[in-house]
């Protein structure tokens, strides 16, 4: 949609207006006057008259670009834009979005692009269990804690978000052009630079700050202890939001970051209904006290199909099940695939 104004917000953004002018924006903006009346004598005149001739002799031709690639541009006053960014202290001028933008409960699941095969499983089984229960879950579609998290949104047909550090035409990191194509089918691509960017390294901390602006809850799964999640962490408490943190090994770099949280006040994820009762959802998964009753009756390993037959439930809430246990210590997953319960 393209303002009426002389300068819309795209052109501003596309003549290069940064994180100074993104606030002045924020604050003194007035749907009542012309952005140009606001931002003189604010902003260089050179970037306005930068602005005002992108406006009239680019972002036309730029919207119907997008356009054709199923993208389209929002900001605030449009239908859709997600209100949760219009109070924070750095909203973005606008939106590129493919997808939708459903309303509901929604969780930032953060994590180190290293993660350990835990921190992986983690923020896989957490997003599946949001998924299940009707929330949204938020990345950045980072290798990593990220991408564990979208893909388990997906597994389970949950919708999932994914906050990117690069323009619309730029998939990164590019291994994942698939995972971004099924997020857009359900879920929504969002990203703040236009056609274009490359993903900069300055970037994904401006990212973040979007990430954590979209979410009610920020949780950290795995992160060193300077890091991007730890970044994200600190700006979401800034704006309010709730922030947890998934316990780690003490012996592991990457649960630095959560461990830390945790000490400084963080509240814990320890099982799925942590998340869920945080996000004012249900758990979605087998009772765990069940689990270990057929355990006791079968005295034997057994595959999470065996159990789900027995137990007359469906493999993927019997397969949460599993997961929660196996993170409480309580089962082991055999090299042979089998399920069996610590002594």
């Amino acid at each position: 949609m393209r303002s009426s104004r002389i300068i819309s917000r795209l052109g501003i953004l596309m003549a290069g207006g940064g994180a100074k002018v993104r606030r002045i924006v924020a604050e003194a903006d007035d749907q009542t006057r012309d952005l140009a009346e606001i931002l003189d004598g604010r902003m260089p005149k050179a970037l306005l008259d930068a602005a005002r001739m992108t406006e009239q002799s680019v972002v036309p031709q730029l919207l119907e670009r997008v356009s054709k690639a199923g993208w389209r541009w929002i900001s605030p006053g449009t239908p859709g834009y997600p209100g949760a960014l219009t109070h924070t202290a750095d909203p973005p001028l606008g939106l590129f979005v493919k997808g939708r933008l459903d309303i509901g409960p929604s969780v930032a699941i953060v994590g180190s692009r290293r993660a350990t095969p835990y921190g992986i499983q983690a923020s896989r089984f957490l997003a599946e269990s949001v998924g299940r229960a009707g929330g949204i879950t938020i990345s950045g579609m980072a290798r990593g804690v990220d991408a564990a998290a979208h893909e388990g949104a997906l597994s389970v047909g949950g919708k999932t978000w994914a906050v990117w550090g690069c323009g619309p035409d730029r998939i990164y990191p590019p291994e994942h052009a698939r995972l971004a194509d099924q997020i857009a089918e359900t879920g929504a691509l969002l990203t703040e630079y236009p056609p274009g960017s490359p993903p900069r390294r300055h970037h994904f901390p401006e990212r973040n700050r979007i990430v954590a602006g979209l979410a009610s809850v920020v949780v950290v799964v795995e992160a060193a202890a300077r890091s991007g999640a730890l970044s994200t962490a600190r700006q979401a408490l800034d704006e309010g939001r709730d922030v947890m943190a998934v316990p780690g090994s003490i012996f592991s770099e990457v649960s630095v970051g959560p461990n830390g949280l945790l000490r400084a006040g963080a509240q814990p994820v320890t099982c799925p209904g942590d998340l869920l009762d945080a996000l004012g959802l249900e758990v979605g998964s087998v009772p765990t006290q069940d689990l270990e009753v057929m355990f006791l009756k079968l005295g034997e390993a057994v595959t999470v199909d065996q159990l789900a037959e027995r137990m007359g439930q469906t493999v993927d809430l019997v397969q949460a099940g599993i997961v929660e246990m196996e993170i409480r210590g309580l089962v082991e997953r055999g090299p042979d695939g089998l399920i069996r319960r610590r002594r």
